[in-house]
């Protein structure tokens, strides 16, 4: 083997060892692809969003003491093959909060580590098109104690998360339609005061974190070098209760939204093949306790084997999004 080409690799199976340790929740659990064994997708993401309107329960509207609200999220992501069946997802978000007006001064820090877990659970292929199903489970952790009761500007909510999603893909020729739901169990989490107000008085830091769930639909054209795709996505938080008047959100507020969104997909071929560059956006069109955000995401993956032995059938390709 090239020496070069030897060192790059050595580099990045040595920056993936680092990245496995210290991984956050997957940002790629909702796509319908699991990795070949022993193939490793590695890359970043970096992730704008922003809102200058909010929802305060169910009444859209400005506040003047925050502007525009700015979040600037940078990943290190990667997927690793157990099996041809089974992938580990993981991902190392640090983000950066800013608001562009009023006193208060944006965070930055990482935010939560995790790891998730797809299993193909089933694959019928007909003369009429192919669908899989998967099942997927995943754990978060803040990996960092960073200050979650301080919304909006906050770079995070502070709870460890148990989740569990089932997806079912069908494509017909180059064309697919991708449903998903999920359950997230949120543990209780502690703030920086020893009371505070609801809809009643609680003398105590601990703050009990409703769950939530919600499902993503994402349909368009798939082939083996391009992915374009539209979606719809729903986030249900199962109680908590609405900001009050001119007040500031709270962690434990019900926070539901709708978004539509776009994601395009490209992976390259000879003499950058393994190079995946991937781009999207998303808009919230419905919410309730929660900014009416437009995000901009870009990504960069790079995919290998560890192995000199491994599959060459295109229907056996994997990707990250």
């Amino acid at each position: 083997m090239n020496p070069v080409k030897l060192c790059f690799r050595t580099f990045v199976f040595i920056l993936f060892l680092f990245v496995f340790r210290f991984m956050a929740q997957a940002q790629t659990e909702d796509d319908a692809f699991t990795m070949n064994k022993n193939q490793i997708c590695l890359g970043g993401m970096f992730s704008q969003s922003q809102f200058d309107h909010y929802w305060e329960g169910n009444h859209l509207r400005d506040n003047l003491n925050f502007g525009t609200v700015t979040y600037q999220n940078y990943s290190i992501m990667g997927i690793y093959g157990i099996t041809h069946s089974l992938s580990v997802l993981a991902s190392l978000p640090y983000v950066q909060t800013h608001a562009s007006a009023g006193t208060l001064h944006g965070m930055s820090g990482l935010q939560d580590i995790g790891l998730d877990l797809k299993f193909k659970a089933l694959h019928i292929q007909s003369s009429n098109g192919q669908f899989t199903l998967f099942g997927i489970g995943g754990i978060t952790v803040p990996a960092s104690n960073y200050l979650a009761d301080y919304l909006p500007l906050a770079i995070g909510l502070k709870s460890r998360t148990l989740s569990g999603r089932i997806l079912g893909d069908f494509q017909w020729h180059h064309y697919f339609i991708t449903a998903s739901y999920y359950y997230t169990f949120r543990s209780n989490i502690a703030i920086d005061r020893n009371s505070y107000y609801t809809n009643q008085l609680y003398l105590t830091d601990q703050v009990q974190m409703p769950n939530l769930d919600g499902f993503l639909i994402r349909t368009g054209y798939r082939s083996t070098h391009f992915i374009a795709e539209a979606l719809l996505q729903n986030y249900t938080t199962l109680g908590g209760f609405d900001i009050t008047t001119n007040n500031t959100p709270f962690p434990s507020n019900r926070m539901n939204w709708n978004a539509i969104g776009l994601n395009l997909k490209y992976e390259f071929k000879k003499p950058l093949n393994g190079f995946t560059l991937y781009t999207g956006g998303k808009y919230v069109f419905q919410g309730r306790n929660v900014g009416q955000l437009k995000t901009f995401d870009a990504g960069l993956f790079y995919a290998f084997y560890l192995s000199k032995k491994h599959p060459q059938s295109a229907s056996q390709k994997s990707s990250i999004q």
